[in-house]
């Protein structure tokens, strides 16, 4: 009974950020930037970082799942930031989404740069 509750609320949640990051990809990214590191190692520290209590506190969860047109997302409660991490022919490409330019907007992409 206890797993069907968590893949229950696990499936809940991604249906919510789903719908936010799809409305967020209709807009330019808040940051772009690149990797000559492999995409599923960026997108795995990506996730490790944002999970760090010490700096996020209470918001510190971070998932992960395919990307639609290929990738990984990386991204927190209620898709407040993602990322998008794919490969192309120049390397690996990250689009940073983040719902408010704040505080903590800033400061997850600072962490999302310490895996480039």
């Amino acid at each position: 009974m206890r797993i069907l509750m968590v893949a229950l609320a696990a499936a809940l949640l991604a249906g919510c950020a789903g719908s936010a990051m799809n409305d967020a990809r209709t807009k330019a990214p808040y940051k772009t930037l690149n990797s000559d590191k492999p995409a599923k190692d960026v997108a795995q520290c990506v996730q490790f970082s944002w999970q760090d209590e010490a700096v996020f506190g209470v918001d510190a969860a971070a998932y992960l799942e395919p990307a639609e047109k290929g990738g990984t997302t990386v991204y927190t409660r209620s898709a407040e930031s993602f990322v998008d991490v794919i490969t192309d022919a120049s390397g690996t490409v990250l689009s940073y989404y983040a719902q408010q330019d704040d505080f903590v907007a800033k400061r997850r992409l600072a962490a999302l740069a310490t895996c480039l």
